[in-house]
């Protein structure tokens, strides 16, 4: 049964790293909403091993299949099943939780998308609420190594939209500070950044 769910190794390899930041970022969360949840493999990860949450998952329509196929292999009581959700041109419904996760989105988003979810998070996340970002990003537009900056190519060229500075994040949400910035496997960072 399991064999045939989607698979991304990149999950495999990056989910206890992640793990061990969202222990202490999301100590104090209660419901968190997870951003493009993809394969599912983060968010039957997390919720089994943040009990105290109600992990809740979206993506767009189309990953909602193999999504409903892993929860159901893999079940966990505090795992909520997908809402659809594009950024973009779906309603972004931060107000509702009190924490916010995502791996891998900014980059593959536009410009315009990622900008109107961190301008929304900063708008509508509630007071201490925690937002925890995950992925490749640039600092004052430098790219962490080489292959940071050929692939950030190789996404523009194919129609996505590209690495994105910490300074335009920040630019983007006024109303959230970025408490830490987590050096991660594969010259990845995690951005915490709490509502004040």
């Amino acid at each position: 049964m399991t064999n045939s769910l989607p698979f991304s190794q990149a999950c495999e390899n990056n989910k206890a790293p992640i793990l061990a930041i969202l222990k202490q970022a999301f100590a104090s969360s209660s419901k968190v909403l997870e951003v493009g949840s993809g394969t599912g493999q983060h968010a039957v990860h997390f919720a089994s091993n943040l009990p105290h949450l109600q992990w809740h998952t979206s993506d767009q329509e189309e990953y909602h299949l193999g999504l409903h196929r892993r929860f159901e292999a893999y079940p966990c009581e505090n795992l909520h099943p997908p809402i659809v959700l594009k950024v973009g041109q779906s309603t972004l419904p931060f107000a509702h939780y009190d924490s916010v996760f995502t791996a891998n989105t900014a980059h593959i988003m536009q410009q315009a998308e990622i900008a109107q979810m961190m301008q929304t998070l900063s708008e509508d996340l509630p007071r201490g609420g925690c937002f925890c970002q995950y992925g490749p990003f640039t600092k004052e537009g430098t790219f962490s190594s080489q292959s940071n900056a050929d692939f950030h190519q190789y996404l523009v060229a194919n129609g996505y939209g590209g690495y994105r500075d910490i300074a335009e994040l920040k630019a983007w949400a006024p109303k959230l500070s970025l408490i830490h910035i987590h050096p991660m496997p594969a010259n990845n960072l995690l951005l915490e950044w709490r509502k004040a």
